[in-house]
C-alpha cells in the first residue's frame, strides 16, 4: 500500500492536523522524502499537535525515523508534536527511535597534567597485566614440560617438527640475505672510517665481535619475532575466534599442551640454529667487502678473524639465542589467546605480539651485556 501523508489546516490560524498512512517502509524512502520535504508552513504555531499514524501498515526503522523527523520538525516551529493512535506493535520501535540523539553527551574538560598522569597509570597497569599474563603462562608451561618429561608420550613429535620445519628451515633464505647485507655494510662503514687514521684492518675485529657477541643474535631474534611470532598469534588468535581453544577445553585438552608447547619448543631449538648460521653469513658479508672494497685478500681475512675472536665471543651470542626465543613464544602465545571475536581484535594483538617482542628482546640483551660484562666474558 502507497504511503500517504496528509496535512490539514497549514494556513495562519488553522488547527493543524496530520494522518499518516500506508506502508512507511525503505521500498517507498524516494517518495516519503518528497512528501515530508514538500511540507510548508506559513508561520511558526503553538499548541499540541497529534501526528496520527493509525492507517500505517507497515512500519520499519526507516519510516519511524522519518515520522520521529517529522514530530521535531513540527517542534521546531513551536508545536507541542506527538505521535498518536500508536499502534502496540509499533510502540518499542517507535520509543526507540524517539530516544535516540535526545541528549548530548557531557564535554569533561580535564586538566592536561592529570590527563598525563591517567595515561601513565593506565600504561603501567597494562604493564603489569601483560607481566602477570606471562609469568601465568610460563608456571603453566612449566607444569606441561615436567607433565611431558613424566610420560614422554604425551608430546607432540609431528607438530614440533612442523613447527620447526616453518621457523627454522623455511626462514632460513631471509636469515641469509638480511644478514649477509649487515655483515657487509657493518664492514664497509667500517674500513671507511679505519681508514682515516690507517687502522682498516680493525674492521675484522669490529665485525667478528660485533656480530658474534651482539648483532647476529639481535637481528635474527627481531627477524623470528616478526615472521614467526605474528604468525603463532594471528594462529591461536584465530582459533580463539573459532573458539577452537574451547572446544580443546571442552574435549579435556590443555591448550597449553596441544598448541603452545611445540610451537615453543621448535622456537627454542630453531633461533640458536638460526643464530649461527646467520652469524657465519654475517662475517662472510663482511669478509666479502673487505676482499672486493678494502683490498684485503680472504686468507688475511680469516687469519685476522681467529686472532680477533674467540670462543667466548661465539659463547655469549648462543647463550642468549634460547631465552630470546622462550620470551619471543610466550609474548606471541599470550597475545594470541587475548584476541577477542572481531577481525580489528586480532591485527591489534598481531601488531602488539611483534612490538612487545621485539622490545624485550633488546631489553634482554641489554641485561645479558651487563651480566657477560660483570661476570668476565
Amino acid at each position: 500500500m502507497a504511503p500517504e501523508l496528509i496535512v490539514k489546516g497549514a494556513s495562519a490560524g488553522a488547527r493543524l492536523e496530520v494522518f499518516a498512512s500506508g506502508s512507511w517502509t525503505s521500498a517507498h524512502a524516494a517518495e516519503l522524502e518528497q512528501k515530508i520535504d514538500a511540507i510548508k508552513l506559513d508561520a511558526p504555531g503553538s499548541g499540541r499537535l497529534d501526528i496520527d499514524i493509525a492507517g500505517v501498515g507497515e512500519l520499519d526503522t526507516f519510516g519511524a525515523w522519518l515520522l520521529e523527523r517529522l514530530a521535531r520538525a513540527f517542534i521546531a516551529q513551536g508545536y507541542d508534536a506527538q505521535l498518536a493512535e500508536v499502534s502496540g506493535r509499533f510502540r518499542g520501535l517507535l520509543d526507540e527511535i524517539h530516544a535516540c540523539g535526545r541528549t548530548k553527551p557531557a564535554i569533561v574538560k580535564q586538566n592536561p597534567i592529570l590527563a598525563k598522569l591517567e595515561g601513565i597509570g593506565v600504561a603501567a597497569t597494562e604493564f603489569g597485566q601483560d607481566l602477570i599474563r606471562l609469568i601465568d603462562l610460563l608456571g603453566r608451561l612449566c607444569s606441561v614440560i615436567a607433565l611431558v618429561f613424566r610420560h614422554p608420550s604425551r608430546f607432540r613429535f609431528a607438530s614440533a617438527v612442523h613447527q620447526l620445519d616453518r621457523v627454522g628451515w623455511q626462514a632460513l633464505p631471509i636469515i641469509f640475505l638480511i644478514t649477509l647485507l649487515i655483515g657487509a655494510i657493518i664492514a664497509q662503514q667500517g674500513i671507511f672510517h679505519f681508514r682515516k687514521f690507517g687502522a682498516g684492518d680493525y674492521v675484522v675485529d669490529l665485525v667478528g665481535i660485533l656480530v658474534l657477541r651482539e648483532l647476529g643474535v639481535l637481528i635474527v631474534a627481531i627477524m623470528v619475532a616478526g615472521r614467526s611470532g605474528s604468525s603463532y598469534t594471528a594462529e591461536l588468535g584465530s582459533m580463539k575466534m573459532r573458539e577452537e581453544i574451547d572446544a580443546l577445553r571442552t574435549m579435556g585438552l590443555d591448550p597449553v599442551e596441544v598448541l603452545m608447547l611445540p610451537r615453543i619448543v621448535a622456537l627454542v631449538c630453531a633461533l640458536p640454529i638460526l643464530t649461527f648460521f646467520g652469524s657465519m653469513c654475517a662475517l662472510y658479508g663482511g669478509g666479502l667487502v673487505a676482499w672486493l672494497y678494502g683490498g684485503m685478500s680472504p686468507p688475511i681475512y680469516i687469519a685476522r678473524l681467529k686472532e680477533a675472536v674467540s670462543v667466548t665471543h661465539f659463547e655469549v651470542g648462543m647463550i642468549k639465542a634460547p631465552f630470546m626465543a622462550l620470551v619471543i613464544g610466550l609474548v606471541a602465545c599470550s597475545e594470541g589467546l587475548q584476541v577477542a571475536g572481531s577481525a580489528e581484535s586480532l591485527g591489534l594483538k598481531t601488531t602488539a605480539s611483534v612490538v612487545k617482542s621485539i622490545f624485550l628482546v633488546i631489553v634482554m640483551d641489554g641485561f645479558f651485556a651487563i651480566f657477560f660484562a660483570s661476570v668476565g666474558m
